[in-house]
């Protein structure tokens, strides 16, 4: 039985008994893909915006179970930050799905949250309390909710636009979390004051700017083995496709390990779902092998 016809059932019972998934009750399904691969909606508590009851959303792949443990890719929308650019606009769980049916990739865990103002798009940064979010509430809550392995070698954080400087950022930021970060057709420098950064000083700048960080960390970078995805396709808005080169380019000449992407001429149309593909098998290559059963506590 799979976990969405688990669920199902259960519904139809009044909820009795415990989730064949892990999550909380209230999460609903919201889109599956072709081999049984469940994107789920619910919310995880902001404690920094604690105001902000907006859904993020959780992929479990085809033969989810709890007694396996899965990576995590996180996936970081363009502000304002909504979940649904994923699963409906790119439609995540049948790309997914089909990875991991074809065995391009091994079964893995997403988590998307959802971020950023509410009041106007393109007015926000994964930075400041978003950034906390990330870091303190949605990869603790995963990490509590989820058979995942729970190490920098078993995540991966990758974003779209304001969420690929976001993933870079805060990723160079918090060392050892992440083993691979990914942009999409983003940004390398906290370059638009908006959000967090409209009255930042020049070193909360500095901070954040993911072109200093890996200067100044290239070494412990290269020992531990972060690893980089790069994706363009054309300028777009105030984003210039030449930052993603340049970007790549610096990666380059400090020996990082890292993938460029770049949009075939002859492939038009939605540029991130064209982007999707490659940045799932890139993040997946950089995970551990899964197991299948959890690892027995230790006794002492």
């Amino acid at each position: 039985m799979t976990a969405a016809v688990a669920l199902a059932a259960l519904s139809l019972l009044g909820g009795a008994g415990p989730s064949p998934t892990g999550l909380p009750a209230g999460w609903r399904q919201v889109s599956h893909g072709p081999a049984g691969g469940v994107v789920y909606e619910g919310r995880i508590v902001n404690e920094f915006a604690r105001w902000d009851a907006r859904p993020s959303a959780i992929y479990l792949p085809p033969g989810y179970n709890q007694q396996s443990r899965y990576p995590v890719i996180y996936l970081l929308p363009g502000m304002r930050g909504s979940p649904s650019s994923y699963w409906r606009g790119m439609r995540f769980a049948t790309v997914a799905d089909q990875l991991i049916a074809s065995g391009r990739m091994q079964p893995f865990i997403a988590a998307i949250p959802a971020a950023g103002p509410i009041v106007h798009p393109d007015r926000g940064e994964w930075a400041g309390i978003w950034e906390s979010y990330l870091i303190q509430d949605v990869v603790p809550w995963v990490d509590a909710h989820l058979p995942t392995v729970a190490s920098r070698d078993g995540r991966a954080l990758e974003g779209l636009c304001a969420g690929g400087f976001g993933a870079v950022d805060i990723g160079l930021r918090h060392p050892g979390l992440f083993g691979t970060l990914g942009s999409w057709e983003g940004y390398f420098a906290p370059v638009f004051r908006d959000g967090p950064f409209v009255h930042a000083s020049a070193l909360d700048l500095a901070a954040h700017d993911p072109r200093l960080l890996v200067r100044t960390n290239a070494q412990r970078l290269r020992s531990s083995d972060v690893r980089f995805y790069i994706s363009a396709g054309r300028n777009h808005g105030r984003v210039l496709r030449d930052w993603s080169l340049e970007f790549a380019q610096e990666l380059q000449s400090l020996h990082l390990e890292h993938e460029l992407w770049l949009r075939p001429a002859a492939k038009r149309g939605h540029f991130w779902r064209a982007t999707l593909p490659s940045a799932l098998l890139y993040a997946g290559a950089g995970f551990m092998p899964a197991t299948t059963t959890p690892t027995p506590p230790s006794t002492g």
